[in-house]
């Protein structure tokens, strides 16, 4: 009598894929750098064909970008009032930055975007676009305030990691936030708070 149990798909498992290449391209970028961790070598630390990785991802840029996005998952927007959101999620950014490979995966494509419109494209709508979002509707604020909000602070940060090659320390997370805050805390167009 024939089996009725479906066959299985020949070749490895694909469960936990994603988990395994992501992991696999933060440990690479921590250890070669963002220049030098190349797919090829991404799929090797990943133990799969680099076929596999380029039929998931076209590119680096878009590998990196669903990796960061895996990385940094959805925003943690707690807080009782606007201060205590804007504080907790400049928080989240430096704390997500400073884990081993994110920040160099991140200065890394958006230095690669500058001159890669495609890539430049994916980052804005698939990285920032839903933190962007979602800060716009937490705050009650107008898109040109909140990406200002997401430039300054992922740009210092990043400017520090780039500088220095480490993240920014707590103080000066501390100093960025007092920085911040007060322009932020205005209401919107020089309303009062």
């Amino acid at each position: 009598m024939p089996s009725t149990t479906p066959a299985k798909p020949p070749g490895r498992p694909r469960a936990g894929l994603n988990d395994t290449v992501f992991a696999a391209t933060l440990s690479t970028v921590q250890r070669l750098g963002y220049a030098r961790a190349t797919v090829e070598r991404i799929a090797a630390e990943a133990g799969v064909a680099k076929s596999t990785v380029y039929r998931r991802w076209p590119s680096k840029g878009e590998l990196i970008v669903d990796c960061l996005l895996d990385a940094f998952g959805p925003a943690p927007l707690t807080g009782s009032g606007r201060a205590e959101l804007l504080i907790s999620t400049i928080h989240w950014i430096a704390d997500k930055i400073s884990e081993p490979g994110v920040g160099d995966a991140f200065a890394g494509v958006f230095s690669d975007a500058v001159s890669d419109p495609g890539l430049r494209e994916i980052l804005s709508t698939r990285l920032q676009d839903p933190y962007r979002l979602a800060l716009q509707e937490a705050l009650g604020e107008p898109e040109h305030r909140v990406l200002f909000f997401i430039d300054v602070v992922v740009g210092v940060l990043l400017h520090r990691m780039g500088m220095t090659g480490e993240p920014m320390v707590d103080a000066d997370v501390e100093a960025l936030v007092e920085m911040v805050l007060p322009h932020f805390l205005k209401g919107r167009e020089g309303d009062a708070v």
